[in-house]
């Protein structure tokens, strides 16, 4: 493999039903910051059947290129085809990185292709970064420069791990929703717009789709939310929880409660509303951590909020190292009053 012939950014445009996913223009906006470092073009993968008229999106946050794979028999994901287009993609135009969703789709095409271009793949990653490995000058040993530096918990999150790709082409990751942020976009800013003539066919792996069936999400994405208040195993009980229920509706429109993983392991919550390394990662204005010790594993998920505030009895509560306001305290007492006062200020305010 020669690796100098792997040049430049490509990310994984997810699309479903001809709308983009959230993660592909999150993707963009990392793959620009990693481009610029290296001093390459940041291009975009866009596959499906009649997807082109999505490309001009992609340009307007950060894309400088978009190649389309557009096929009939890519109308819908399944794993064979959609692994022909973008394994035909890195084959034919040789990214040195590419970059994809740890959505549900991600997580399956992005270890098949892995294989079938023969590299590595760095799973569920957190942060990514242009540097140098070993991260550490060691005799004997080269260190080899501008490499992709790709971090992700591990041990059960009781540690980080940073991984690089070194002697393989291109470098590939998946990066968990909501942890990237996209870029602000530029109406107007066009994309060079590539259309790969990738052949896409049926054979012995393919799956045939009988019938596709939506499911209608029960709970509103806390990804979404401004403000979150949410609980952990302190709350004591999942009514108890009502706490919690009646300060996110005094705060207003765009609050929403949400949880630990405790909560959920308890049966007190469903995993939608998780906050967390095994849940999802949120970054509200406001977050309210109440009765949450801060675990690596939640905090992973929570840390880039804008304002933490803790509410914990435990002044040791590890919680508080990442707060930017704590209090210490029962949250049956403070909790309430917390809400009360919210109530009076609005009320004055709507007075006035």
């Amino acid at each position: 493999m020669a690796l100098e012939d792997y040049k430049g950014v490509f990310t994984y445009a997810q699309q479903v039903d001809g709308e983009l996913s959230s993660i592909s223009l999150e993707l963009i906006g990392k793959g620009k910051e990693l481009a610029d470092a290296l001093g390459e073009q940041v291009t975009a993968v866009l596959i499906g059947s009649n997807v082109e008229k999505l490309a001009d999106r992609l340009g307007e946050y950060g894309a400088d290129r978009v190649i389309v794979v557009d096929d009939p028999l890519l109308e819908t994901y399944r794993t064979e085809q959609y692994a022909q287009a973008l394994a035909g993609v890195i084959n034919e135009y040789k990214p040195e990185i590419m970059l994809v969703g740890a959505t549900a789709i991600g997580r399956d095409l992005g270890p098949t292709v892995s294989a079938r271009v023969a590299t590595g793949l760095t799973a569920d990653c957190t942060k990514l970064d242009i540097g140098d490995f070993p991260l550490e000058a060691k005799p004997g040993v080269e260190q080899k420069h501008n490499q992709l530096l790709m971090t992700r918990p591990a041990f059960g999150g009781n540690t980080i791990a940073t991984i690089a790709c070194p002697n393989n082409r291109p470098q590939m990751a998946t990066v968990r929703p909501g942890v990237m942020q996209k870029l602000d976009p530029v109406a107007g800013r066009k994309p060079e717009v590539i259309k790969a003539d990738i052949k896409i066919t049926e054979n012995s792996k393919s799956v045939t789709i009988e019938k596709v069936v939506k499911d209608v999400a029960k709970v509103a994405n806390i990804m979404d939310a401004k403000i979150l208040v949410s609980g952990g195993r302190g709350v004591g009980s999942a009514e108890n929880f009502k706490l919690l229920d009646d300060l996110a509706a005094a705060l207003g429109k765009g609050a929403m409660v949400s949880c630990s993983r405790a909560v959920v392991d308890s049966g007190w919550k469903p995993k939608d509303l998780q906050v967390g390394q095994t849940g999802k990662t949120v970054r509200p204005n406001i977050y309210f951590a109440i009765g949450i010790s801060g675990a690596i594993q939640h905090v992973a998920g929570m840390e880039e909020s804008d304002l933490i505030i803790a509410i914990n009895k435990d002044e040791g509560a590890p919680i508080f190292d990442v707060a930017d306001y704590g209090l210490v305290g029962d949250l049956n007492k403070i909790v309430p009053l917390l809400t009360e006062a919210i109530k009076a200020q609005k009320a004055k305010e709507a007075e006035a």
